[in-house]
């Protein structure tokens, strides 16, 4: 008999990220056959045409010339000043909504995620998401002990489903007395769809008359791939939405250097917080530094200096944005290329509008992929369908992809 020194709540914690393990075996084919014959859609970064992980020339230049003690100093535990201020002006670009803002600098999009799940959800109660979404939201529930739920993502017109969402809502609100819910959008994973401003009109009708009962309701906005879905109008207008809401409805941003800054490894992000209510943004700002502090202790202040000093100087802000837009219509145009050729062959893909994935729905989306294996296609099998990276693709590999998709999705589903 074995002795098992793990504490009893470890029970069943075992990683099981099909995520990287798509990615490794990609990585394995690519060792035996060459990078040539191999498509790796797998992971969320983005890869130039050239089949290299892309870095902004604006980012390398910055990092490489900041002073060492910029680098290996620590930080203050909420994170550099002039850091916090950039992430605000960021994430708002000029659609800041009426109300206070406070930031906190965590460990990538996922220590927002962390943070808001351990400080807005109550231990056993339910946090919800949409049926399509990214696996780590249900890892980072279960690790502190609550549960990931669920409301179906579109309708049967692949709009997203209204209805769904405020059945699911009132349902758990009648177990529980607040609830977190997470959206993931513009630019969603896995899906690349982005919420309308009708969509966000409906969402909010839906927690402001459970917000009229008392319950109170915490909305996430993840918005880790928002620089790469459109235009800033286009894609933060929907934020004024938050003015004036309940004291008992609050709104906080999940925010990541990770795609904006090609900077993924660095693990640098924030959580942003939003509220008509002062005392409800100061007690944010403390439960937030104290869970960074138990949890991180302080962030990667490199790359804070990073994006403090692209952000306060305009000439690099500039020439930073001029490359992360040459960077987006690349990945852009993937997209459109992949759902041109989806529509083509008749590969039914979902509603794709941007950002570095799209998804293809399957019964079976583990035999799927291995069916793609076949053509030394890699892409992530997910509960409800097969992901694909189109972000990690270049562009003449995206070509013809969307066919030998409907091959292994015929040959597995029909």
């Amino acid at each position: 008999m074995s002795t098992k020194m793990a504490a009893s709540h470890t029970e069943n914690k075992v990683l099981n990220d099909v995520i990287f393990a798509a990615s490794g075996a990609a990585q394995a084919a690519l060792k035996e056959h060459g990078a040539a014959k191999v498509t790796n859609a797998t992971l969320g970064a983005i890869f130039d045409e050239a089949e290299k992980i892309a870095c902004l020339p604006t980012v390398e230049k910055v990092f490489r010339n900041l002073p060492m003690n910029e680098v290996i100093s620590y930080a203050p535990v909420a994170g550099l000043p002039s850091y916090l201020d950039s992430v605000k002006e960021i994430v708002f670009a000029g659609h800041r909504p009426a109300g206070y803002v406070e930031a906190v600098a965590t460990s990538g999009g996922t220590g927002a995620v962390h943070h808001a799940i351990e400080n807005y959800s109550e231990v056993g109660d339910a946090v919800l998401t949409s049926d399509w979404f990214w696996g780590p939201y249900n890892a980072l529930c279960q690790n502190i002990g609550r549960r990931l739920e669920t409301y179906p993502l579109f309708d049967d017109a692949l709009c997203f489903n209204v209805e769904a969402f405020a059945r699911k809502v009132d349902d758990l609100l009648q177990r529980q007395e607040s609830l977190l819910v997470i959206i993931n959008t513009p630019a969603h994973n896995p899906t690349g769809y982005s919420l309308s401003d009708e969509d966000w009109d409906a969402v909010l009708a839906a927690v402001r008359e459970q917000a009229k009962a008392g319950k109170r309701i915490s909305i996430l906005v993840d918005i880790a791939y928002i620089e790469y879905s459109g235009t800033k109008e286009e894609t933060r207008g929907f934020m004024e939405k938050f003015a004036d809401l309940p004291e008992n409805i609050f709104v906080m941003f999940a925010f990541s250097m990770s795609k904006a800054y090609t900077f993924y490894g660095q693990r640098t992000g924030a959580i942003v917080g939003l509220s008509a209510s002062r005392a409800v943004m100061d007690e944010f700002a403390d439960i937030n530094k104290f869970s960074s502090r138990a949890t991180w202790s302080n962030i990667n202040r490199g790359a804070m200096a990073l994006l403090a000093t692209i952000q306060q100087d305009a000439a690099l802000l500039a020439q930073y944005e001029k490359e992360r837009e040459a960077l987006y219509q690349i990945v852009r145009s993937r997209g459109a290329l992949f759902m041109q050729e989806a529509d083509a062959c008749g590969l039914k893909a979902l509603p794709y509008k941007a950002g570095f994935f799209l998804a293809v729905p399957a019964k079976d989306p583990k035999a799927v992929a291995e069916k793609l294996h076949e053509d030394l296609v890699f892409a992530v099998p997910l509960k409800r369908g097969v992901r694909i990276a189109v972000c990690g693709v270049a562009t003449p590999k995206i070509k013809g992809l969307a066919a030998k998709v409907k091959k292994a999705w015929d040959a597995v589903e029909k």
